[in-house]
């Protein structure tokens, strides 16, 4: 008895370790995550750091809103 409770462990945890081995493939690699970092950028009137994609960009400098931009540099 003690033998077949033995090997009902045994496969539990080979069958765990193959499920754990399956879900890690279907991880995106660490290079894939890493593109989608963006680069930041500082408002030229606040100073404050935001993404380049939603920075507006004018004369130059970028700036975090429309007010900041109509107020140029500090």
């Amino acid at each position: 008895m003690g033998k077949i409770l033995l090997l009902i462990i045994v496969g539990v945890v080979v069958y765990a370790v193959f499920r754990k081995y399956q879900r890690s493939l279907n991880k995106p690699p660490a290079s894939a995550r890493e593109q989608s970092v963006e680069d930041m950028v500082k408002c030229a009137h606040c100073k404050v750091n935001l993404p380049r994609s939603e920075a507006i960009y004018s004369g130059g400098e970028f700036y975090c809103t429309p007010e900041h931009q109509k107020l140029g540099r500090t």
